[in-house]
């Protein structure tokens, strides 16, 4: 059990499902349905309905005056709707610097600044990272060379779908099913119904690939395609394929080659020639990061599923900020939301709790009475890290 925890893969019981899963055969024909389904989990196009989910904020603040978020992800969502979110959630905000920083590719908010999350590999310590990159617009006008990096990484991370489910299709990856149906406690029966869907999913990208957008091929789409036959299969079958599936998709990222990223040190040289601002996002790279003494702003200290060292990490960059010297500028501490917009199109009883709660500048770390104190130790408040860093990139 200890082994099955520190892995952090969920151990789940067998129940009985009905007989109408075995009726299915593998490899599948695509039916009428398959293609309702996948049209609807891939289409962009959002309904009065979607609408509403999206302007409707799930958390009203109208105490809080400053809006600093500059970790989150747009996807498909149009940006007015999204700005029409932002300010029925904070009302009364009168400094804000709230940057969308899509997975490797650039997108802005208000025209003034733009960011993005980049995928990259440290040959330091053999693992891929991220970085969140911001800038002044104005200043990408011949960003050729950063644009074309990113083209490359989007295009190369949007292949890992594709090794996802190869993974789950190939005779030759049995091997790797078989240890993650011992990890997550599933049957033969859920791993056959996980082919046969992860096979018709295939199926309908090489019949469609003419038509969807690119920025739909993420690992997600598997999920999503799962999610959506709830109505068809028993919700405890559906729950069990997906804790399944996560935990191949967890061993496909293991086995992603991290060769063909772009070095850390690479992108943020590139982005400093553009006068970009860099930080680290997710708290468990902070010290892989620290430690190889990259040139970054700053780093994120919370974020909503890294939450447990928050106060420990500002006490680590108040003492690196001490021993800096003076031509250093000093580290700045940031938190992140890391809202995923599209979660907020989902039915509130199938979404998943923890990114569906998330919001675009909802960070209460910065109002923990426990963490404020060392946060007024570093001075680091909401309001001076959006002037000190709007400084930076306006610089």
């Amino acid at each position: 059990m200890e082994a099955a925890y520190t892995r952090k893969t969920n151990i789940v019981r067998q129940e009985t499902t009905v007989a109408r899963t075995k009726d299915l055969v593998y490899p599948p024909e695509l039916a009428e349905q398959d293609e309702r389904i996948f049209q609807r989990i891939t289409c962009q196009d959002l309904n009065p309905d979607l609408t509403s989910r999206v302007v409707t904020p799930l958390h009203v603040l109208p105490r809080q005056e400053e809006v600093l978020a500059i970790h989150w992800h747009p996807e498909f969502i149009p940006m007015d709707l999204i700005k029409r979110r932002i300010q029925a959630s904070y009302p009364c905000a009168s400094c804000e610097l709230i940057i969308p920083t899509q997975h490797n590719v650039l997108m802005s908010y208000d025209q003034e600044y733009s960011g993005v999350e980049v995928d990259c590999y440290s040959r330091g310590f053999q693992r891929k990272v991220q970085l969140l990159l911001h800038f002044k617009t104005a200043k990408l006008e011949s960003a050729d060379v950063f644009k074309a990096m990113l083209e490359h990484t989007f295009r190369y991370r949007s292949s890992q779908l594709l090794d996802f489910l190869d993974m789950v299709t190939n005779p030759k990856f049995e091997d790797y099913l078989q240890l993650a149906s011992e990890e997550t406690g599933v049957e033969e029966e859920e791993v056959r119904f996980s082919r046969i869907q992860a096979k018709k999913l295939q199926l309908l990208l090489e019949r469609h690939e003419d038509r969807i957008s690119a920025d739909m091929i993420k690992n997600k789409l598997l999920r999503d395609f799962v999610d959506a036959q709830r109505f068809l299969f028993p919700e405890a079958l559906i729950n069990r394929v997906q804790l399944f599936l996560k935990a191949v998709k967890r061993m496909v990222k293991e086995n992603f080659s991290l060769t063909y990223f772009y070095c850390t040190s690479e992108f943020i040289e590139e982005a400093r020639s553009l006068g970009g601002g860099v930080v680290v996002p997710h708290p468990e790279q902070f010290w892989p990061i620290l430690l190889a003494d990259y040139d970054v702003d700053g780093y994120e200290v919370w974020n909503p599923q890294s939450r447990e060292y928050t106060e420990f990490l500002i006490n680590v960059i108040n003492r690196q900020n001490k021993n800096r010297r003076i031509d250093q500028r000093q580290l700045l501490v940031f938190m992140g939301d890391d809202t995923h917009m599209s979660e907020k199109l989902k039915d509130p009883s199938q979404a998943e709790a923890e990114k569906y709660y998330r919001d675009i500048g909802l960070q209460p770390a910065w109002d923990d009475l426990a963490i404020r104190k060392s946060l007024i130790v570093g001075n680091f408040s909401r309001s001076g890290i959006i002037r000190e860093y709007k400084a930076r990139l306006d610089g």
